[in-house]
């Protein structure tokens, strides 16, 4: 494959093969950054000629019928007749312009703009990035690493203080709204994360429970044995 061909392949063409607006034109684009370049618009004087002709045929057979039709193949032969040469011609003339606009990188050998091209290694941005830019990148990156470890620490020393042992009921029991871990339910006002234990057996008593369901004490009884609790 020749460089030429190589360089098209971040082509675009738009080039119109028929009409009075026929010709030739090529968008060239940068392969680091996507920026394009276009090449001058070049007319295709076939192509032209061919949509005068098919307009003058149209108004012939405004005038006179089908007569104006009966040109058609003709005007759309002249059109492609010489399409093909005219478009190498004109495309080979595109890539030797756009190359004034694009380096060739040594290293992935794609085409890049002026500001996407090391001049200092031959290289794109890419393979060679600018040494200033990357070292205020480290920079940055390093500020936002530290500033990550310290929000980290401080988030510990936080948590020493955040009460993890007592219960929290995330749903009312009484109204069943969400509490978000409160002491008192934010809809109804009932008391939440109460910790009880069976006054027989002292085990833990799930909440709203009306018996122990380790012995079967009643919840809020006095132990047996023991005296009533003043009431």
């Amino acid at each position: 494959m020749s460089d030429d061909l190589h360089f098209a392949d971040n082509c675009r063409d738009l080039s119109i093969q028929s009409g009075t607006g026929s010709g030739f034109q090529f968008e060239f684009y940068c392969e680091c950054c996507n920026d394009t370049w276009r090449s001058p618009f070049a007319p295709y004087t076939s192509g032209r000629a061919s949509g005068w002709m098919r307009e003058a045929s149209g108004f012939l057979g405004n005038l006179l019928g089908n007569v104006g039709y009966n040109v058609d193949d003709a005007v759309d032969g002249l059109a492609r007749a010489g399409w093909g040469t005219a478009r190498d011609t004109a495309f080979k003339q595109a890539i030797e312009a756009a190359k004034a606009h694009f380096n060739r990188c040594a290293q992935c050998h794609n085409y890049v703009c002026a500001r996407c091209w090391n001049s200092d290694s031959g290289l794109c941005q890419n393979c060679a990035p600018d040494l200033a830019a990357s070292v205020q990148v480290a920079r940055s990156q390093g500020q936002r690493t530290a500033a990550m470890e310290r929000a980290q620490a401080a988030g510990a020393a936080l948590a020493a203080k955040v009460d993890v042992q007592t219960p929290r009921q995330l749903v009312c029991p009484a109204c069943h709204a969400e509490t978000r871990g409160a002491k008192f339910c934010p809809e109804c006002g009932h008391a939440l994360a109460v910790s009880t234990q069976c006054s027989h057996c002292s085990t833990p008593l799930p909440a709203g429970s009306r018996f122990c369901p380790e012995c079967g004490q009643r919840a809020g009884d006095d132990p047996p044995g023991m005296p009533p609790a003043p009431r």
